[in-house]
Order: C-alpha cells, then sequence, then structure tokens
C-alpha cells in the first residue's frame, strides 16, 4: 500500500510499519546511469538479508521513503536515479554490519556491470551489424490462458501458489546458471533481480493474503493480481530504462501462471522468426539460436532486457512493429535498419534475403577496411569519428578518425565526489592515445534531464528536460566548468583536442562561455564549437556560431524537441525519428547558415545509420560520429558514394512528408 501511496501522491503516514526507529544511519549516493534498477536494486536486497538487521532506504533528494531494503518491489519505489542521494538506516543485532556492507556496495557502483548490447538508433531500428531476418512467423504474443483453471479450497490454492513459485524458482536458476554459461555474468544477474521477485516478502504476502483471508482468490488470481501491481510500480518511475523493467515483472508473472496451469515453458518447437508481444529475459535467453532467426517485437523500446540478451546472443531483433495482424505460420521478414516489416512479401522474401548476403558481406568488408578514410567516389574526404564514453570504448574504435564527443559526464559518472583537475586531465590524455595523436572533441559537463551526477545533485524539475541541463547549469555554478575547463587546455597543448559546450540556446550562453575559456587562457590549439540540440539553436546558427570553429548537431536532443516526442515512451517513441524531414530541415539550416569555413558535425544516433550518412553528407555535413561498433560499415557506405548524387537525394528528401518516404527513399 505504501507503494500505491506514493504513485498516487499520497504521504506515507507517521507511525506506518515503514516508519522504524534505526540505531545506524548512512548516505550513500546513486552512481549508476540508471540508478538503482531491477539488477542493482537485486543486489541491494540480497545483500540485505543476509544480516539480522532492519534495514530501510530513503530516498533524500526526493523525500521518498522509508522503505524495506529487503523488499524489491519497495526499492523500485524509490525511483533512485543516477545522483540522487539516500539514507540507510538500520536497526537490530547486525546493523553496523549491514550498513558498512552496503556502503560498501556503493562503492563499487551496486556491482552494475551493464549487460551489453548492440547500439540502437530509434524504435524498430537495430544497431547490429546483421539486423534482417526473414522465415515463418511463429506466434508467442499472446497471454496465459486461464479459463480451464478450476480452483479448489483455500488450503489447495494456498499450496498451488507455493508449488508454482518452487516451479519457477527452479527454471530461473537454471536459465541464471545457462545465461552465466553461455552469454555472460551481466545478462545473466538479470535473472537474479526476477528470482528475488519471488523471494519478496511483500509480494508473498500480497499473494497468500489474499488467499488465505477469505478473499475467494486463486492462486492465479493472486499472483496475477501482486505481480500487476509490482509491474504498475516499475511503470510509474521516470527514468525510461527503469519503466521497462515492468516487463521482467510480467515475464515472472507469466512463469508461474504458466506453472499453474501445467503450460509447457519450452520454446517454440518450430523454425522460423518469433514475433512476441514483449520480449522478456528469459525468453531471449531460452531462444534456439540455430533454429530461431530473429525476433519482431510488438512493443516499442530498445532497452528491455530482453532485447538486450537477444542482441548480445547475436540474434536479430526489431522492436516497435505494433498490432500489425501476423497469422502464423505466415512469411515474415524485417530489416531492423530501414524499419520494415512485411507479411507475406510479395517477391517471396527475395530482397529481404539478398539484403542479409549483402549485409553480411558489407560487414566483413568494412572490418577489413575500416583504417581506410571515408572517401567518397567524386573524391570528397568526410571524417568518421567514434562517440565515446571511456578509454575502452576510445581503444575499441576500429578505424575511427578520432573522436567526435567525449562524453565526460559518461567518463566519470559513477564518482561520487568531483573530480580534480589532475584525474580529469590523466583520463583525457588517455583517451587521447588510444586515438593514436587523432584529434578528439571533448564535450564539457552534459548534466541534466535524464543524466544527473553524483557530485552534483540538482534540485527536482517538473520537465526536467526543458529545464536546467547542459551549460545553462554552470551559469549558477561555475566552479565544476573552470575546473574541466582547465584540463582540456592542458591536454590542448600536448594534442590535438576540441572542446564543445552542450544545451546552447542563445547568443548570450556562447558569450559568457568563450569568456570562461578566456579566463583560463585558452591555447591557440584548442578549437571550440557548441552542440547544436535545440531548434531556437539551429533556426538562429549564424548568431550563435560567430567567433566559433565548428557546431556538433546532436539529433537524438534536437528530433526529440523538434517532434516533441520523449523516444522512452513507447506510445510517441515512433514520431521522434530523425529522418523526420523537420529534423533534416533544421540539419540542412544549420550547414547553410553558419559562418564561411565553419565546419558542421553531427554527433547523434543518425551518424551511426549508414543510409542516413549519406543522406547527411548530401546535406553538407563535413563530419560523423558514429558509436563505435558502426564506425567501419559507415565508412564504407561513404566510400560507394557519389556526393553529387547523395546532395541530389537529400533535397527530395527535404521535400518529403514523412520519416518513413525518407526512409523508403534513402534505403
Amino acid at each position: 500500500m505504501a507503494g500505491k501511496q506514493d504513485h498516487l501522491g499520497d504521504a506515507v503516514v507517521a507511525g506506518s510499519p515503514l516508519e522504524v526507529a534505526s540505531d545506524h544511519f548512512l548516505e550513500i549516493a546513486v552512481g549508476n546511469e540508471h540508478g538503482l534498477h531491477a539488477r542493482p536494486a537485486a543486489k541491494v536486497v540480497g545483500l540485505v538479508q543476509r544480516f539480522d538487521a532492519k534495514v530501510t532506504l530513503t530516498n533524500l533528494t526526493t523525500g521518498k521513503g522509508p522503505v524495506e531494503a529487503g523488499s524489491l518491489s519497495m526499492v523500485a519505489t524509490l525511483n533512485a536515479q543516477q545522483g540522487h542521494r539516500l539514507r540507510v538506516g538500520a536497526s537490530g543485532p547486525e546493523a553496523a554490519e549491514a550498513l558498512a556492507a552496503l556502503g560498501a556496495l556503493a562503492d563499487r557502483g551496486f556491482d552494475d556491470v551493464p549487460a551489453q548490447a548492440p547500439p540502437t538508433t530509434a524504435v524498430g531500428k537495430s544497431g547490429s551489424g546483421l539486423d534482417v531476418a526473414i522465415g515463418p512467423a511463429i506466434l508467442a504474443d499472446q497471454e496465459v490462458d486461464l479459463s480451464n483453471y478450476q480452483a479448489g479450497d483455500v488450503d489447495v490454492e494456498r499450496q498451488r501458489a507455493h508449488d508454482a513459485r518452487e516451479v519457477a524458482e527452479a527454471q530461473l536458476t537454471a536459465l541464471r546458471d545457462e545465461t552465466a554459461r553461455t552469454v555472460g555474468a551481466a545478462e545473466a544477474s538479470i535473472f537474479d533481480a526476477q528470482l528475488a521477485l519471488l523471494g519478496d516478502v511483500l509480494v508473498l504476502d500480497a499473494v497468500f493474503r489474499p488467499i488465505t483471508q477469505g478473499e475467494d482468490k486463486s492462486a492465479p488470481e493472486a499472483w496475477q493480481a501482486a505481480l500487476d501491481a509490482v509491474a504498475a510500480s516499475f511503470e510509474a518511475l521516470d527514468d525510461p530504462y527503469q519503466r521497462e523493467r515492468a516487463q521482467d515483472v510480467r515475464s515472472v508473472r507469466d512463469r508461474v501462471l504458466r506453472a499453474l496451469v501445467g503450460a509447457s515453458d519450452m520454446g517454440p518447437a518450430e523454425d522460423g522468426l518469433l514475433v512476441v508481444r514483449e520480449l522478456d529475459a528469459a525468453t531471449a535467453a531460452g531462444i534456439d539460436a540455430e533454429r530461431i532467426v530473429g525476433v519482431a517485437v510488438r512493443a516499442a523500446g530498445t532497452t528491455g532486457h530482453g532485447v538486450i540478451v537477444a542482441r548480445s546472443r547475436g540474434i536479430p531483433v526489431m522492436t516497435g512493429i505494433g498490432e500489425v495482424a501476423v497469422p502464423a505460420g505466415a512469411l515474415v521478414g524485417f530489416d531492423a535498419r530501414a524499419g520494415k516489416f512485411v507479411v507475406d512479401p510479395a517477391d517471396g522474401g527475395e530482397s529481404l534475403r539478398t539484403a542479409l548476403r549483402e549485409r553480411a558481406a558489407e560487414r566483413e568488408a568494412a572490418l577489413a577496411e575500416a583504417e581506410q578514410p571515408a572517401v567518397t567516389v567524386d573524391g570528397r574526404t568526410i571524417a568518421v569519428l567514434a562517440n565515446v564514453g571511456s578509454v575502452q570504448d576510445a581503444l575499441d574504435a576500429r578505424g575511427a578518425d578520432g573522436s567526435g564527443l567525449v562524453r565526460t559526464e559518461v567518463l566519470f559518472g559513477e564518482r561520487r565526489v568531483a573530480p580534480s583537475v589532475e584525474e580529469q586531465v590523466e583520463a583525457f590524455r588517455a583517451i587521447a592515445a588510444a586515438f593514436g595523436g587523432k584529434p578528439i572533441t571533448i564535450r564539457t559537463w552534459d548534466i541534466g534531464g535524464d543524466k544527473p551526477l553524483a557530485f552534483l545533485p540538482q534540485e527536482r524539475e517538473a520537465n526536467p528536460f526543458l529545464g536546467e541541463r547542459g551549460i545553462r547549469v554552470f551559469r549558477r555554478r561555475p566552479e565544476l566548468l573552470r575546473d574541466q575547463l582547465t584540463a582540456i587546455c592542458r591536454v590542448a597543448a600536448e594534442t590535438p583536442v576540441h572542446v564543445m559546450f552542450p544545451m546552447v540556446t542563445t547568443a548570450e550562453e556562447v558569450a559568457w562561455a568563450l569568456e570562461e575559456l578566456a579566463a583560463i587562457g585558452r591555447p591557440a590549439e584548442l578549437k571550440v564549437g557548441i552542440m547544436v540540440e535545440v531548434p531556437a539553436a539551429a533556426l538562429r546558427i549564424s548568431t550563435l556560431a560567430a567567433g566559433l570553429d565548428f557546431v556538433s548537431i546532436g539529433t537524438n536532443d534536437l528530433t526529440q524537441y523538434t517532434t516533441a516526442a520523449d523516444r522512452g515512451n513507447s506510445a510517441v517513441a515512433g514520431l521522434a525519428d530523425g529522418l523526420d524531414p523537420a529534423v533534416l530541415q533544421l540539419i540542412d539550416r544549420v550547414v547553410r547558415g553558419v559562418p564561411e569555413g565553419l565546419e558542421v558535425a553531427v554527433c547523434g544516433d543518425l551518424a551511426s545509420d549508414p543510409d542516413a550518412a549519406v543522406l547527411l553528407a548530401g546535406l553538407g555535413v563535413h563530419e560523423l560520429s558514429a558509436v563505435g561498433p558502426q564506425v567501419p560499415t559507415v565508412k564504407a557506405r561513404l566510400r560507394r558514394t557519389n556526393l553529387a548524387a547523395a546532395t541530389a537525394l537529400a533535397t527530395k528528401a527535404l521535400t518529403l512528408g514523412s520519416a518513413t518516404a525518407v526512409r523508403n527513399t534513402i534505403a
């Protein structure tokens, strides 16, 4: 009920069972990129349960809590995001030991090693090398059929609820162990969070109490109601990544319901292309990759655990196909790069099979020539760089001409205290060295919105994406920015370094940033630019860019602000497409409006799409910065491009009526 009250905006009243007297207290910071989502929350719960102590968590940043730290469902209601501070309270014989262990866990970033998936762009698009699949449709998008379930008396239903839980636990344990062996420990830890739900005392109370206290609920009804409530608590969270964890809860629910009705948990027996409503981690881990050619997901969203696991296993995935009718056994296929899903293709699927062969050959050739420059057929060289958030990203970026975006808020995102000038100098030097002295573009602290920093807490805002973000934050608090600029200037005197300021909207902000840089002592070698992420900046670019060396268009935010659509919100994610002609027209305006000789780069997701890269080159963009794994493919595509033809293509794209029309034109 505390979770329900919280989501309805009602305070948990004093004297409630959650308000316990604690003898020991500790404050910890959440440094994880997505906060206490399912995996790190499960680590907290598992750790707390080892001690003879009553442990609570309170989110000091938002005022939510206290909640029981031993309950995954209650920890979720805290909505603990990156940068939030938590107060841990403990009482009992091992209170001090529990606090010490939790403090150490927080210092290690809650042991949150992210499960890695190939990068993605927008909904309906996969970032994997081979993002094409075709085969007969295998439908697995139906709910568990409970129509034939015959309820028994209270004792029978209680025992059935208990037995189903044990079956589900055994299945998840086996899945976790097999995933650890065949995929990786990070991906396997997803199932620890699901197991924690099955052992959550508050969930179990919500299941067994209505069965035993005369509410006349059957075991399936009780499990479904309890876990639907937990799923709703996740869906009410602010962070899109955390909201997608509701899929994991529904996966556990359906697993228990299948156990109750005796339905098989085996994967599809046929060979073909799997069509699901949501792709949960268990389904993704259990897919036989020798028989399942790909997975089409009706729901939007590219950061769900199932998508991560499937792509980690090399299985092509396309999300956001919607409610298109798919008959069982019908020939279906998708080209996720082009955003196309087809049922009974007119050509029998030959075009998709051809695309599959071509993508495989393209990928091999691109890797072989990754170090070669991207020179178009008619002799124009286009720099293709890599977006990085760590030294390892830089080391892994094969063929990159440098870095067009060093994300400093990611580079130091797990820090609980601000890095010193010396620590920043060391990190920037290491990234520059990884690129062998090629230029790197360092973006100053880009915080706010969905990117808080633990060492720079911000006040809660009603709409953080339209609040203090990027450069806006440091107009009031310039100290951290000055330290960073000092580090950048020192490294720029040694190796080619550019600096750019994010979330710029006005000429006054540009002037202020240049004054701050001049006060530190800008070296002559340092090139200075801004990011164009706000439509207002694109519309008055001639004013903003005066006195700069370059501008870099951040297509992710520019798309989001232009279309007024949150890419993390599945209800409107389809609108947030970087190929929308309105977005392309703003890019065109920037290219045409900058002072003569000033370079224009693109560092958003659009630069990672090989077909979109051709379009951007045709619009006159000089430099592209893609995600590391896509650099070889983007360079290979540009080498096959005639710039004159690309310019004609871009001119046509500006006049089209939709992103779909643009994608069909450039594919």
